[in-house]
């Protein structure tokens, strides 16, 4: 083992092989290291006490711990190093120490490619990690990274994983075919991932399981065999204008808790697929890494107490972004296997001005909600099954929602709430259908069906059904477009302007005015109405058109969207 110290050293094209250590830097040392071969030591490099490193286009490989470890306000450069099959992790940064790590190959680990811990910082920035047997970077106990602009791919668990009160700005990856989560945050971990590319996964894209936080924002979530995103009821993160798309199963789905251990659900068997079902989502769910969720934190026989660093600073970070309910705003999920958005939670949720479009089963899938689930001014749109549907003793309030030219009915409503100024229009089913006990309001929405009721009220549901405005859709449906139960004695219709067809040959269009168009927002996160994915995704005018070409009963346009 060669010691550095503070007058430094220059190594140079050296072999170290086969023995306990190879470079040791301390007490303000300073040591470059380049062009050398680091092989089956212990570990290849380790910096402390606020010394200097700087690592250019070595090897590092087959360590039996960790190849690099970094420690107690170390920092330096470590870049163009081919890092790989090392006993632990690649690189092992803790306890205050902030090196930048650029451009280096981090690979085929036994463990994960960085971990980041015990108040550890740094800068890992344009790496290529790829193929460790766990995360490729690994956050947890209060580390707090910036990881920008690498590729992680080919990992065997998760591509990045957030678990015990990690932390990091994690910017600008494309992080790909993972067998695990892309990204898997977990038991106080509260990252922000902003900007990433996470695809192609084997599992699903991100994962907020357990207690996990984090802002979640303008990420590109596509192509997961899993869920494009999947979160634990127990967790309060805030997803905002990301693209979740074409993921094989759901495209956001919001559990109550983690999916039974050891079972394996097949293509076709997740609930949601015909609009309703229970059970879990995707898969086996694994713990964030390994099965301790965390690395070997010994070092040589040394137990290092970084536990007494967890301070204030992890307290400060909690508060700068404190919630209290999860938020779903401004994305567009679009194009999944399954349910664009599936609830079956124990835990309050809002989801605002998300599009949520072209998803094979219904739209949105409130299948549970204990406490108040609110879907605020979305966009819901061309979903192969329904537009929304809410099982029975789910607590729902649907407002100001635009819920056009869906395979089924526009709205199934079994639960208890309010449904209350939206524009459900062009529909395949019935426009609104609320049945068994349910408690609800119906106000003053604007309903036209493509065909069937506008309205229709199974059964004994209680409640007031006020204000809205039904639009005949084809003038050839002779159903009657406002339906009650005639043994129906609790719900009370009142006040509802029903807007037929004078003539089934000439008439003019319909139009939505005052107000115009829904779904329309007011940005509590600053984005203006037009940077909304909702409103990205369908252009309309003021005006809903029932032209039906060569008469009442040749025609084929029952209802446009212009």
């Amino acid at each position: 083992m060669l010691a550095a110290s503070t007058l430094g050293c220059i190594l140079r094209r050296c072999l170290f092989r086969d023995g306990k250590g190879g470079v040791h830097v301390s007490n303000y040392g300073q040591a470059r290291l380049e062009g050398n071969v680091f092989r089956g030591l212990n570990y290849a490099v380790r910096c402390i006490q606020n010394s200097t490193i700087v690592m250019l286009r070595n090897e590092v490989c087959e360590c039996r711990a960790s190849g690099v470890f970094l420690r107690l306000s170390a920092q330096g450069l470590i870049a163009e190093n081919n890092i790989h099959s090392n006993g632990e992790a690649g690189l092992d940064i803790r306890k205050g120490a902030n090196p930048i790590i650029v451009c280096n190959r981090i690979h085929s680990g036994l463990r994960s490619g960085v971990v980041v811990l015990g108040n550890g910082k740094g800068s890992i920035r344009n790496n290529l990690i790829y193929n460790n047997k766990e995360a490729g970077v690994y956050i947890l106990f209060s580390g707090n990274p910036v990881v920008s602009g690498n590729h992680i791919f080919q990992g065997q668990a998760a591509g990045i994983a957030i678990n015990e009160n990690g932390r990091g700005m994690i910017t600008d990856n494309v992080i790909r075919e993972n067998q695990w989560g892309g990204v898997d945050i977990r038991r106080g971990g509260d990252p922000i991932l902003r900007n990433n590319y996470i695809c192609h996964g084997y599992s699903d894209g991100v994962v907020v399981g357990e207690r996990g936080r984090g802002l979640i924002e303008g990420n590109h979530v596509y192509s997961n065999k899993g869920c494009g995103v999947w979160v634990m009821s127990s967790s309060l993160p805030q997803l905002l204008g990301n693209f979740i798309t074409h993921n094989c199963m759901y495209g956001l789905a919001v559990f109550c808790r983690k999916d039974p251990e050891n079972v394996e659900v097949r293509e076709g068997s997740w609930p949601g697929q015909d609009g309703m079902g229970d059970a879990g989502a995707n898969g086996e769910r694994r713990e964030a890494e390994g099965r301790d969720g965390q690395e070997n934190l010994n070092d040589e026989g040394e137990l290092f107490a970084w536990e007494s660093d967890l301070d204030s600073e992890d307290e400060r970070h909690s508060a700068r972004r404190s919630i209290s309910v999860a938020l779903v705003e401004g994305n567009c999920m679009s194009y999944n296997g399954a349910v664009g958005l599936y609830v079956k939670s124990s835990e309050p949720l809002n989801a605002i001005s998300n599009l949520v479009n072209c998803n094979h089963g219904t739209g949105i899938t409130v299948q549970q909600s204990c406490q108040l689930t609110r879907l605020v001014a979305n966009c819901i749109l061309g979903n192969g099954k329904g537009g929304v549907a809410v099982e029975k003793d789910s607590r729902v309030e649907l407002r100001g929602n635009g819920i056009f030219e869906n395979g089924g009915h526009g709205v199934v409503f079994c639960g208890n709430g309010q449904i209350v100024e939206n524009d459900v229009l062009g529909n395949y089913g019935y426009g609104i259908q609320v049945s068994g006990n349910a408690d609800i309001k119906v106000l003053r929405n604007r309903v036209q069906p493509a065909q069937g009721c506008a309205i229709a009220v199974l059964g004994d549901v209680r409640g007031v059904v006020h204000d809205n405005v039904i639009f005949q859709g084809h003038p050839g449906n002779k159903k009657t477009l406002l339906y009650m139960d005639p043994s129906n004695e609790t719900c009370v219709l009142h006040n509802n302007n029903v807007l037929k067809h004078n003539n089934c040959k000439t008439f003019s269009a319909w139009t939505l005015e005052n107000p115009p168009p829904r779904p329309q927002a007011c940005s509590p996160t600053g984005l203006s109405p037009s940077q909304y994915p909702s409103r990205l995704g369908i252009s309309m005018t003021n005006r809903i058109s029932a032209t039906v070409e060569n008469g009442c009963h040749s025609g084929s346009m029952f209802c446009t969207i212009l």
